[in-house]
């Protein structure tokens, strides 16, 4: 039994050395390998930017990266970044990529939906412009290829009174009928900018005309639509009529009387926004008594 006994304690003996081996072991490599995949982590010269929006039914994206000043003169003659008529990549790194989720047109040139390059030819006053279908290219100016143009336009550029020390691309001016908005492009002192329309009549007509056979309750979109959009106004006065037997709301009276207006009915409009004021009136809504006493006025 004192044979045996010795013979189980070296056994075990043997057995934790080698688990102990093994786990230090295990712990070496996952050292070395933390140490192989460690990294350095230092902020970019020109940091990645995005910036996004829609425009109408249409999406926007502009991705980019931007470089800074840091005291040089980057727009112009003589000792500059970027002399007056060299092509550059607009931004820095592989440039600067625009996305159109649907077809439009830049500067009233068509341009299909997709992915685009921005190259720029900076001048003292005018700036050329040109979106690249080939985004593989990057910002490899040396190979840029004329043949794969989607669109070149000419823009005028602008002085700032305050200088932009990182370069900025951003969209906005969005018009107030959503069908327009401009892309802008600044740095140092100097500011251009061009212009994307968007066309979503015929996306809106197909979602009235699918909506309207699901949901009843979009008659009052679609027609408040075909108001504003100055479309068949008849057709515009059925669907309101429908909407009003499902929901003879004031907010919906009062766009059947504007209706009603346009069509020459006087009489009917005005017995409809009387009924539209009297219901804001109930529902404690002054903002659609205003509209409808406003409305009124133009109807005695």
């Amino acid at each position: 039994m004192g044979f045996i006994k010795k013979k189980l304690v070296l056994f075990l003996r043997l057995k934790y050395k080698y688990k102990l081996m093994k786990n230090t072991l295990l712990i070496i490599l996952l050292a070395v390998g933390l140490v192989a995949n460690a990294q350095i982590q230092t902020p970019q010269a020109s940091p990645a930017a995005s910036v996004s929006t829609v425009v109408g039914l249409t999406d926007v994206k502009i991705d980019y990266s931007r470089p800074s000043a840091k005291g040089r003169k980057i727009f112009g003659e003589g000792t500059v970044l970027i002399p007056n008529g060299a092509i550059w990549r607009t931004g820095a790194n592989t440039g600067t990529k625009i996305t159109f989720s649907d077809d439009v047109k830049v500067e009233g040139i068509a341009v299909p939906k997709g992915e685009y390059l921005i190259f720029t030819w900076p001048g003292a006053s005018e700036w050329t412009v040109s979106l690249y279908k080939d985004i593989s290219l990057g910002g490899n100016t040396g190979d840029y290829d004329k043949s794969k143009e989607a669109a070149n336009f000419k823009v005028k550029s602008e002085k700032l009174t305050e200088k932009v020390e990182t370069l900025t691309i951003g969209i906005g001016d969005i018009a107030a009928d959503s069908k327009t908005a401009k892309v802008q492009i600044a740095w140092e002192n100097t500011s251009v900018k061009f212009t994307i329309a968007v066309d979503f009549d015929a996306k809106v007509m197909k979602s009235i005309e699918a909506a309207t056979k699901i949901n009843p309750n979009n008659y009052f979109n679609a027609a408040v639509y075909y108001l504003e959009n100055g479309k068949d106004l008849k057709q515009a006065l059925e669907w309101v009529n429908k909407a009003v037997e499902a929901n003879p709301a004031y907010y919906i009276l009062y766009q059947k009387a504007r209706i009603q207006k346009e069509l020459g009915d006087k009489t009917g409009a005005l017995a409809t926004s009387k009924a539209s004021w009297e219901a804001a009136k109930a529902a404690n809504n002054r903002d659609y008594q205003m509209m409808n006493e406003n409305l009124q006025k133009g109807l005695k």
